[in-house]
């Protein structure tokens, strides 16, 4: 333990061979690690949003493959690897979850794998992947290989966050079925994500 400045520690420590990691594990032994909340807001959403007509589309949208299924459409929503930007996420969750989606929210820093396994576990419809940090191009086709290996390629995959439109076409032919670039409202990234559940995107 010391006193000093802990990034200046830090600097010192990497200037003689440390290694990021061996200076996360030392600082986690002295600090411990923080454990983020992932929950959604409920009944919040859809009190704020302005566009009633585009809110009741998605909702009958939404009742109907829910009578069609037999159950409401479950969305995984995942903050994969090294992002940890997790406030569109959140707010995606709150969103889905107002609109009539069961949501569960990943763990932040989550691995493809670890996300995998839980959507498998949840019996979820779609993986909602959130991107921020430019690591989409090796995560969603993490996701699909993975998806394939576990025999569960009927779980859809939809991504949206900050992604450059001329990665698009490279996810959608690795395993994307959509994708919600910055701005798309939140109750047509739902009906979109519907229309992928029944095979029309």
């Amino acid at each position: 333990k010391s006193n000093g400045n802990l990034l200046e520690l830090a600097i010192n420590a990497v200037r003689v061979r440390a290694t990021v990691g061996e200076v996360s594990d030392a600082l986690r032994d002295v600090f411990g690690e923080h454990q983020a909340q992932t929950m959604a807001v409920q009944h919040v959403y859809l009190q704020q949003y302005g566009e009633r007509e585009l809110i009741t589309k998605a909702q009958k949208a939404i009742q109907a493959f829910a009578e069609a299924e037999g159950r409401q459409p479950r969305i995984l929503i995942a903050k994969l690897g090294q992002d940890g930007h997790d406030r569109g996420a959140k707010v995606i969750a709150s969103g889905f979850s107002d609109l009539g989606f069961d949501v569960d929210i990943g763990a932040l820093f989550q691995t493809p794998a670890e996300a995998v396994k839980q959507a498998i576990e949840n019996d979820v419809h779609v993986i909602g992947i959130s991107s921020q940090a430019a690591a989409h191009k090796t995560l969603v086709p993490e996701i699909a290989r993975l998806l394939k290996e576990q025999d569960a390629e009927d779980i859809k995959i939809v991504v949206g966050g900050i992604i450059p439109e001329q990665d698009y076409d490279f996810l959608l032919s690795r395993g994307a079925s959509a994708i919600f670039g910055p701005g798309t409202p939140i109750p047509e990234a739902a009906i979109r994500t519907i229309d992928v559940l029944q095979g029309k995107l």
